[in-house]
């Protein structure tokens, strides 16, 4: 990809390199070779079909090392660019694949990364094999029930003791703890620091009489998130990754891995889902409505600006770039547009949206799978959950102030107002 906006020109290089364009044509090969002749999208299986697929596919991805794909080959990986990992996630989404189980979000995605940036050489040999094995599975320990946008307001401590730290406190939200054997912790270890400056990322095991996880069924019926609570939980001294009161740096590294592959592959989805909302207004004999034509341009339009936004955010995570402004531009601008995009599905269907036909989507995240039939199970699900991507992962409140402050210098929101 090109290097970004020209200050003169103020144009945007959105081509591929050669090398990058190779590998496009190396994936889609793989994609051919491997996926069944009349392969819709892993959306268009059954529930126990689709998951058995995943499981079988997560393997083959280990196995082609498509799952670490950047990682250095010390570790199992290829050793290929930050661009190399766009293309594949770019074809996989085009293809109607997952990357991996859901969990890997975690551990592949986002722990692995961060320990090739910030882990010693004894926390890389252990964890990434078996992460990339799938014989550990993790989830995030950020969100608690008084710091969730305010992530720097976390109470959770972690106190030395020894050659092992003590955890106590409590952590919300927790996607997938229910189904994992670690967690990544942020917690407080220096109480008499600044806020963001006291705080450690530890590693820490699941399976220990001071942990216990609490599952919660959504309004939707799914059971996803969790409550994780620490009474006096261990983990060792050497499970720190990025120093001691280092965690909030690390934390924002992490952060950077996981918008800069959706700046590539959200617009993709998205518009995968317009192409469905076109095919429901002609299903229920809307398609012909002049106002439902002008909301569906509406949605394709706003997908495709999406999709020029995605170029410039990539832009800057493939320079080495850590979040900026432009992350919560993204991620304001996809949250609030998901909703208006549910609600017009939920006009089109009327009466219909309010009973649930149909397989509900899979996931609780964004979209529905690709593939996906267009029941009104999965668009009043999907409906549900565009809401809660409007809080989760920063509110568009925040976002707003964040933009407010960052961007146009605003003054900072007074502390008291912001409670």
């Amino acid at each position: 990809m090109g290097t970004g906006p020209d200050e003169k020109s103020a144009q945007v290089d959105i081509s591929y390199p050669p090398e990058t364009e190779a590998f496009r044509t190396e994936v889609r090969a793989f994609l051919a070779e491997t996926l069944p002749p009349d392969w819709n999208g892993i959306g268009a299986l059954g529930e126990e079909a689709a998951w058995a697929f995943a499981r079988d596919w997560r393997r083959l991805l280990a196995e082609r090392r498509h799952l670490s794909l950047t990682w250095p080959e010390r570790y199992g990986g290829r050793g290929l660019t930050k661009l190399h990992q766009v293309v594949l996630m770019e074809e996989l989404a085009l293809a109607g694949v997952p990357f991996g189980l859901p969990q890997d979000t975690f551990g592949v995605k986002m722990l692995a990364n961060t320990l090739l940036r910030w882990g010693t050489d004894e926390q890389k040999a252990h964890f990434l094999p078996r992460i990339l094995s799938g014989e550990d599975t993790w989830c995030q320990g950020y969100s608690e029930p008084d710091a969730g946008s305010d992530l720097a307001s976390l109470r959770t401590r972690a106190v030395r003791d020894g050659e092992e730290w003590v955890i106590d406190g409590q952590k919300v939200w927790t996607s997938g703890a229910h189904h994992s054997d670690w967690i990544f912790v942020l917690a407080r270890t220096n109480p008499d620091a600044p806020r963001h400056r006291g705080i450690s990322f530890l590693l820490v095991p699941l399976d220990q009489p001071g942990v216990e996880v609490r599952p919660f069924r959504m309004m939707s019926g799914q059971l996803h998130f969790n409550e994780v609570f620490f009474q006096g939980a261990r983990t060792r001294a050497d499970l720190v990754v990025g120093g001691v009161d280092n965690g909030w740096t690390v934390a924002q590294s992490l952060l950077g891995v996981e918008r800069g592959e959706e700046a590539a592959t959200n617009p993709i989805l998205f518009k995968a889902e317009v192409e469905r909302l076109v095919e429901l207004a002609r299903l229920y004999g809307k398609d012909q409505d002049p106002v439902i034509r002008q909301r569906i341009a509406w949605c394709w339009s706003k997908v495709e600006i999406m999709r020029y936004l995605g170029y410039r955010i990539l832009t800057g995570w493939l320079k080495g770039a850590e979040p900026g402004p432009e992350s919560s531009i993204a991620k304001l601008y996809w949250s609030e547009y998901h909703n208006k995009v549910t609600d017009l599905a939920m006009d089109i269907m009327g009466l219909h949206g309010q009973v649930p036909l149909g397989r509900p989507p899979l996931r609780t995240y964004r979209t529905d799978d690709p593939g996906a039939a267009n029941s009104s199970a999965s668009w009043s699900t999907t409906y549900l959950i565009a809401r809660s991507g409007t809080i989760y992962a920063g509110t568009s409140q925040v976002q707003r102030n964040i933009l407010a402050e960052k961007v146009l210098g605003l003054p900072r929101e007074p502390r008291a107002a912001a409670g």
